[in-house]
């Protein structure tokens, strides 16, 4: 059992700060700026709460972090009361945030002149995954420090790899977006067309899930588009933030991203139909208005 701090209880973090006390056995204090959400949290899973993001962390062997974007984490690790400031030699500091690989490097090197670890490790798998305890996690950072971190990672991950150095996690967790993104697009179009032919799509998806058009996204979401229902996954308002840092990223790498640019410009467009809180798919809204 290790003595375990978790920063951030959204729709994520809340349930993955549970299955690190239940299902890792792990002795957990949380901390959430909604002080009331992190009481909540307490009585349910029977851990503790702090007042601040330092007192979580103080003599923590593992510091989770999951918040909204750089500046949020930036506020909870190196702010005033920042996590970093009570953080004990030797300790690993593990971000589950998706956000920059920039600020991920400078997390690092922070952490290292505390005398800690830092593993950037944001994860796939949306609400259903943080709650079933299966998410994809990856992880940048030193090869060592990965290795202490996993066993702990475990409680809330299916599948947990390290990619390469500070900053690898954040890359990967990009592509993992970029690939989405043009996923729920081709989806979209297909399931309109469909629609637009008179097809049965049920009957449809069917029959083509099983050959090369199949993903998770079609298997998992093709139902609730078809009904124009859009409450059932990752919000567009968080999509777009993490397209806006992919987006960010090529601009610095030189990477070409078409596709990526234009369904980001599709996610506004449904933003500007009131779709913020919509899930990814609701691409399919924005051709059917």
């Amino acid at each position: 059992m290790a003595k375990v701090a978790f920063i951030g209880l959204g729709v994520m973090g809340f349930p993955m700060a549970g299955h690190l006390k239940v299902k890792g056995g792990h002795d957990v204090t949380v901390y959430n700026r909604t002080a009331g959400k992190a009481a909540a949290w307490a009585e349910k899973f029977g851990g503790k709460s702090a007042p601040t993001p330092a007192e979580a962390a103080r003599d923590a062997d593992f510091v989770f972090t999951c918040v909204g974007n750089d500046d949020d984490l930036r506020a909870v690790t190196m702010g005033e009361n920042g996590a970093l400031e009570t953080m004990k030699p030797g300790a690993i500091l593990i971000d589950n945030t998706t956000a920059s690989a920039e600020v991920a490097r400078e997390l690092y090197a922070a952490a290292k002149d505390k005398g800690c670890g830092f593993i950037d490790a944001p994860v796939s798998g949306g609400q259903a995954g943080a709650e079933n305890g299966i998410l994809t996690v990856m992880c940048g950072g030193d090869e060592a420090t990965f290795e202490k971190a996993k066993p702990v990672i475990d409680a809330y991950a299916r599948m947990a790899g390290l990619m390469g150095p500070a900053g690898a996690g954040q890359l990967t967790k990009m592509i993992n977006q970029i690939c989405i993104a043009g996923l729920v697009q081709g989806l979209a179009e297909g399931i309109h067309f469909g629609k637009r032919a008179g097809l049965d799509i049920e009957k449809v998806v069917e029959v083509i899930s099983k050959g090369a058009a199949g993903s998770w996204q079609m298997e998992n979401r093709h139902k609730t588009m078809n009904a124009g229902k859009y409450d059932f996954g990752f919000a567009i308002d968080w999509m777009r933030k993490d397209l806006g840092i992919v987006l960010n990223e090529a601009r610095r790498n030189g990477a070409k991203l078409p596709v990526t640019a234009l369904v980001d410009q599709f996610y506004g467009d449904v933003q500007a139909m009131g779709g913020n809180r919509w899930d990814t798919s609701s691409l399919l809204a924005r051709l059917e208005k």
